[in-house]
């Protein structure tokens, strides 16, 4: 075969001075037929045009030829004013005629006359048509007034010592000079110089006013004074900075004139400079100017890309990216479309963040400001979405051609990016990282109704924290809560760890045990060295490898970590003398200070296996009731495992249908579902039914010719429903149903799920949910009482009011919560003893749900936020108490998952498997136990974890608590002081009632208690003229008078209440429904809730308490030979078993 690259001749060289002149012999000689395009570039005239003008490399090399000979003239100027000795006395011709040697003569003779042939040239090369327009220019004008006299002298010698002003070269040297720049920068292709040039002319300008003063002055001085260079220069700098000695001054008015002049001009020329140039500035300043080439290549930087950018959001990146040790030295660069906040840059002037921090104003699409921002040198680029647009799916939009860009532009840039519709994620798969904002939100909204304060616990935990929160306080609950809340998940490979290397060759719950017991340390989860996928608790079957990365969670990482033997022999002998082998549970010290964590470390080794174990309580021996805490094994026994085989289904195939069958007489199977909204979705194992149902049996509140109920009363479901109060059905929406509908939930444990909707749902997303069992929609709104109880909000076990996209947006940003708080706060009023979980958009709004303007209470926590946020806590909202019990989430509190992941790129496969979004065989799922009565006699913690490990296999990884409030409102202390000095109206009528009696007054009032309680106005006087009254009450009756206004004062108290019931009930009533189900006495006030995230195993288990549970896979119980069965539908009716963890 031909080579054809041999075939083809050299391109053409550049244009040379040979070439331009000659033209290509080599080009003319060629056999083959060249097309000229452009036939006027062959003539001599357009030729010189390309190399002087056009070329931009040759053009840049004659203007600094020209820049040059300027700046020789002026040098040859100064050198003739320094060998110049004019005469002595008022000689007016010394300012015409100067001396000038015959060498000097010769010297600027020959730079003039080719300055004046080059400007020639030049002329003749840009005429267009108009001679006076080259000749009326002032470059030209200085040129011939500079040149021209010098020509003049070679045919007239007399006139070669004729004074020649050739210090006004310097204007021409300034002209050439702004020329030759502008051709660098297009040589070079920048094209952000616009500050350099305002800089640059401003110099020069000024330069040039003070070398002509200084010249002028000079040269008209040799008339009168006779100053030199150095006292002309000394008179101009005073004179233009305006000090003003007056100890050098001119003579003679030629002098006089000109400095008045200069004056004039500076004060005309310099003014329009400096403004122009602060104009560049203030524009420089809002764009963010560059990041230089040599700060990338020598610093290491990550961009952060976003739409707008609003101090929230950057504080929580910046605090949790330096919050890491190895990421103080990076830089941060910022390219952001909009012109900073005024208060993003005032926080930006912080000396903290001033020197870390770099803003740019421009467009991840445009490779000019990706290259200011030297997004090819970034070590990441985070790609945010706006989240308050309102319309969300364009803002979507943005943030895929931002990533599409950043990946053309720089393809080896890691990219992590935020996608706010789960519809949206697949144009992004690319991306390192992606986070879908829907997917995780309505997820763990999902689990906070089967496991309560998941989005508590997953947002603490991927929070960076010290444990240092709370330290402070007065209130042990909340010394808990914030110590725990520092557990973070860590990883490490085993054969490097001290928690894990000994533990090579065991099963996962031994490691697991004896790591807690020893360390403190949780592990959750592992990854084998040839698999990418990681396994949370695969399960007692799993054998450890040194080669394994084994994550876990704790208070500090273990490289963090110091370590400290200590013989305790009295404890010890204690120990032994009630707890044998490896059941004894040592006292942990843990003791966080600046990200490190001393442990003291006992001796923990095991004894023999077939030793007894814990010793039980005694009412547990008179029972009969037999050990049950067993050693963890080493490798696990399969007879000695209890797996809970969901995916069995023993109790739901062979047990009595006739009790816990299916609620709407359907038969369920378990498999995947068979559509799914949008692409990109993890396939779930999930209970299905096998006739998918009919779109029209879908809508709970009308009937259908399938079924008549009307209402959720009607369809006599035996769990407590779930309401889901959304505004439309978004994708994201079937990520709330998936995980409520998974494999591992029993039957008998399944919750109706309503879906209550603002606008009617699309078909598409009807025929993905249609294969679900007990799932309906109703259109509605939160916000009508009608609507609620025709949903069952009566007997619902959760209501899950999601945030608005309508709303998100508004004037004031911290207001688009407004709505969707006082729809909850009434909600609370009407419904007291309805659990409801509530999405907010800003996680500051937070301290306004279930507000009460008087709680005390409320006003400690409030002041304790404050003090934690000046101490530089990132978590100084966790102590507000609807958070910490769960009842309240935001989704930007899971933007630091996102910045997480730079340092932990696990993190995010991790919380997908704890939230159920994605499913890995052999991997475990999140779930709960509670702690009854009979469950106390474990006391503690690590008696738990044992018991787990050794029976079911289940990792616990954190309680969820429940005390009483201790601290009273200042509304009940204001009703218990009045109790003391009130009495009851209904008794103090009687004693009215015989006054009037005995002194015949006409002025009855009549006062009834049923008049107080349906009238505010008429309740509120009776207790004025009651407490007046209560002033003339005698003194025996005084223990009467308060027992009896206590207990006015309760009815007084209910009768809010009272009437808020009856209209519930009257509602209810005109609807057609019953009211025996509505408890309108129920209140939660006096709790509160809190996560305890890995506590130390020596914590008291307590009555009530929830404990966190990571069980193992159902699947890897299930041998291969049934596991086809297992999958498949489930013909015969039966009954659930409850899927708990018997202890």
């Amino acid at each position: 075969m031909v080579d054809l690259d041999s075939e083809v001749p050299p391109l053409p060289p550049r244009y040379r001075f040979r070439d331009l002149l000659l033209g290509d012999q080599g080009w003319q000689n060629d056999d083959r037929v060249q097309v000229e395009f452009y036939v006027n570039e062959n003539s001599f005239k357009e030729r010189l045009k390309l190399f002087f003008i056009k070329n931009q490399r040759s053009s840049l090399r004659i203007r600094l030829f020209n820049f040059s000979l300027k700046l020789l003239s002026c040098m040859l100027y100064i050198v003739r004013v320094l060998l110049d000795q004019p005469a002595e006395g008022l000689v007016w011709t010394n300012i015409l005629w100067v001396k000038r040697s015959l060498p000097l003569w010769g010297l600027q003779v020959t730079v003039a006359l080719i300055s004046l042939l080059e400007t020639i040239l030049l002329s003749y090369l840009s005429y267009k048509g108009n001679i006076w327009e080259q000749i009326l220019r002032i470059p030209f004008i200085l040129e011939i007034i500079n040149t021209v006299p010098f020509i003049i002298t070679i045919f007239w010698p007399p006139l070669r010592n004729l004074f020649v002003p050739v210090f006004l070269n310097c204007w021409l040297a300034k002209h050439a000079l702004e020329n030759m720049i502008n051709d660098l920068h297009r040589a070079i292709q920048r094209t952000q110089s616009a500050m350099f040039n305002q800089v640059l002319i401003l110099i020069s300008t000024l330069l040039c006013l003070i070398f002509t003063c200084i010249c002028g002055i000079q040269h008209l001085e040799r008339a009168g004074n006779r100053l030199s260079l150095f006292d002309s220069l000394y008179f101009c700098i005073v004179t233009f900075s305006t000090v003003g000695f007056g100890d050098v001054t001119p003579q003679i008015w030629p002098s006089k004139l000109l400095v008045v002049i200069m004056i004039c001009v500076a004060l005309v020329v310099l003014p329009i400079q400096f403004e122009q140039l602060a104009y560049l500035w203030m524009e420089r300043q809002k764009s963010g100017g560059n990041y230089s080439r040599h700060r990338a290549q020598t610093e290491k930087h990550v961009v952060l890309c976003v739409s707008s950018l609003k101090i929230d959001l950057l504080m929580d990146f910046l605090n949790e990216f330096y919050a890491h040790p190895r990421l103080q030295d990076y830089y941060v660069v910022i390219l952001c479309p909009t012109e900073m906040d005024v208060q993003v840059r005032r926080v930006l002037q912080i000396p903290m963040w001033s020197q870390r921090v770099i803003y740019l104003q421009g467009s991840a699409l445009k490779d000019q400001d990706l290259l200011r921002a030297k997004m090819d040198d970034a070590e990441a680029c985070f790609i945010l979405s706006s989240r308050c647009e309102v319309d969300r799916t364009a803002a979507d939009h943005q943030t895929i051609l931002r990533a599409w860009a950043v990946k053309d532009f720089a393809p080896n840039c890691p990219l992590y990016v935020q996608i706010l519709k789960p519809e949206n994620k697949f144009h992004v798969k690319f991306a390192d990282h992606v986070v879908c904002e829907e997917e995780f939100k309505y997820a763990m909204l999902a689990l906070n109704c089967i496991c309560p304060a998941t989005s508590t616990l997953i947002t603490l935990l991927v929070h960076t924290s010290r444990g240092q929160e709370g330290q402070q306080s007065p209130e042990q609950w909340q010394k808990m809560y914030g110590r725990c809340s520092g557990n973070e998940v860590y990883h490490i490979k085993m054969d490097e760890s001290i928690f894990f290397a000994e533990y090579e060759g065991k099963s996962f719950t031994y490691a697991s045990f004896h790591a807690h017991k020893k360390f403190g340390v949780c592990l959750t989860g592992v990854r084998r060295e040839d698999n990418k996928n990681i396994l949370l608790n695969p399960g007692p079957r799993y054998i450890m490898n040194s080669t394994d990365t084994c994550f876990y969670i704790h208070i500090t990482k273990e490289e963090n970590s110091a370590f400290k033997q200590q013989e305790q022999l009295g404890n010890r002998q204690t120990y032994k003398s009630t707890y044998h082998g490896p059941s004894r549970l040592p006292v942990h010290s843990i003791i966080a200070s600046m990200g490190t964590v001393a442990i003291d470390l006992q001796d923990t080794s095991c004894q023999s296996s077939s030793g007894p174990t814990l010793t039980l309580p005694s009412e547990c021996r008179k029972e009969g009731r037999r050990p049950s805490i067993g050693p963890v094994l080493e490798v696990a026994d399969t007879a000695a495992i209890q797996p809970c085989d969901l995916l069995c289904d023993q109790s739901e195939d062979e047990t009595n249908p006739s009790d816990d069958e299916c609620c709407d007489g359907k038969e369920y199977a378990k498999g995947y579902p068979p559509n799914s909204p949008y692409i990109g979705s993890s396939p779930t194992f999930c209970h299905l039914l096998q006739e998918k149902v009919h779109f029209c049996c879908l809508r709970l509140d009308k009937g259908c010719q399938h079924n008549y109920y009307e209402d959720a009363k009607a369809y006599g479901f035996k769990n407590k429903i779930i309401i889901v109060a959304a505004e439309t059905a978004g994708n994201g929406l079937y990520n709330f149903i998936v995980p409520l509908r998974a494999y591992y939930r029993p039957k008998r444990e399944l919750n109706p799920i309503i879906l209550l909707l603002d606008n009617p749902p699309d078909m598409h997303f009807l025929d993905a949910i249609c294969w679900f069992p007990m799932v309906y929609y109703m259109v509605g709104c939160i916000d009508n009482l009608d609507d609620l109880l025709k949903c069952g909000v009566t007997f619902a076990a959760n209501m899950v009011v999601v945030d608005k996209e309508s709303t998100m947006s508004a004037e004031e940003d911290y207001m688009a919560d407004a709505k969707t708080i006082v729809n909850v706060q009434t909600l609370f009023r009407l419904f007291s003893s309805l659990s409801i979980i509530t999405e907010l958009t800003h996680p500051a709004n937070m301290r306004f749900m279930q507000f009460r303007a008087k709680d005390c209470y409320s006003l400690a926590l409030s002041k304790l936020e404050k003090r934690e946020r000046e101490r530089g806590s990132n978590l100084a909202f966790m102590f507000r108490l609807p958070f910490a019990a769960g009842r309240v989430f935001s989704i930007s509190m899971l933007d630091t998952l996102l910045y997480q992941s730079f340092v932990k790129d696990y993190m995010i496969s991790i919380t997908r498997l704890l939230l159920g979004l994605d499913t890995t065989p052999g991997s475990g799922f999140l779930c709960s136990m509670k702690i009854t009565e009979d469950d106390l006699w474990i006391r503690t913690y690590g008696r738990l974890y044992q018991k787990l490990c050794s029976s079911t296999g289940d990792i616990p990884i954190g309680i969820y608590r429940t005390e009483s409030q201790k601290l009273t409102t200042s509304e009940s202390r204001e009703m218990a002081s009045q109790s003391q000095i009130s009495i009851s109206v209904e008794e103090w009528e009687d004693t009215r009632e015989t006054k009037e009696q005995a002194l015949n007054r006409n002025n009855h009032r009549n006062s009834t208690s049923s008049d107080q309680n349906e009238h505010p106005l008429l309740r509120r006087k009776s207790m004025q003229w009651a407490r007046r009254l209560s002033r003339k009450v005698p003194r025996h009756s005084n223990k009467t008078a308060e027992r009896i206004s206590q207990q006015r004062m309760t009815l007084c108290r209910r009768s809010e209440r009272q009437e808020l019931a009856e209209l519930v009930k009257n509602r209810m009533k005109h609807l057609g429904l019953s009211t025996a189900g509505y408890d309108e006495m129920n209140d939660q006030q006096n709790t509160l809730s809190y996560i305890l995230i890995n506590p130390s195993p020596d914590t008291r288990l307590e009555l009530s308490d929830v404990v966190y549970l990571i069980r193992p896979d159902p699947l890897s119980y299930v041998p291969a030979s049934a596991s086809s069965r297992k999958s498949s539908f489930c013909n015969a009716a039966g009954q659930d078993s409850k899927d708990e963890t018997q202890l």
